[in-house]
């Protein structure tokens, strides 16, 4: 880890300062996150890994932090612990690391990064970066019953 940042928690929302957007990952522990990347994205892509925002899939995959940082800034940013109550981290950790490997949809404006870490940590999937700024109202939700990638795949959609 960098030594001018100290160690996140887990369950911690990480926000990474790629050029263009920001990529968001959860922390797990031990220096990895588990985090929603377009199979294009490379470890410590970087600006290369712009292009990857506009497929229709991606990968959940558990890195090492500063593998998945790169050469880029990042921060912790649970902006939404005002809002939304945290789920207990070892929840969170159980949640994601069930996802690990798995490939889901992708979608800028309803299925991206910010959204998978925050239904992580929240159980809410939530975007302020996509062009829609898509809320809790009406969200995808993949962790609803055992078959947690399937609901997503079938692209179900539940009320609050």
């Amino acid at each position: 880890m960098r030594a001018s940042i100290p160690e996140p928690k887990v369950g911690d929302l990480i926000e990474i300062f790629r050029p263009f957007y920001r990529h968001w990952a959860i922390y797990v522990g031990d220096g990895y996150v588990v985090h929603l990347a377009p199979p294009s994205e490379m470890v410590g892509a970087g600006a290369a890994s712009i292009m990857s925002t506009l497929t229709e899939k991606a990968v959940v995959k558990k890195e090492l932090l500063d593998d998945v940082v790169g050469r880029d800034r990042y921060q912790v940013n649970n902006k939404h612990d005002d809002k939304y109550s945290p789920l207990p981290p070892s929840k969170i950790v159980q949640r994601a690391e069930q996802l690990v490997g798995q490939e889901l949809p992708y979608s800028l404006p309803c299925e991206n990064c910010e959204h998978f870490v925050n239904e992580l940590r929240y159980g809410v999937a939530r975007s302020d970066q996509s062009p829609f700024a898509i809320s809790a109202q009406v969200r995808p939700s993949y962790f609803i019953n055992a078959e947690l990638s399937a609901t997503w795949e079938s692209r179900q959609l539940f009320s609050r």
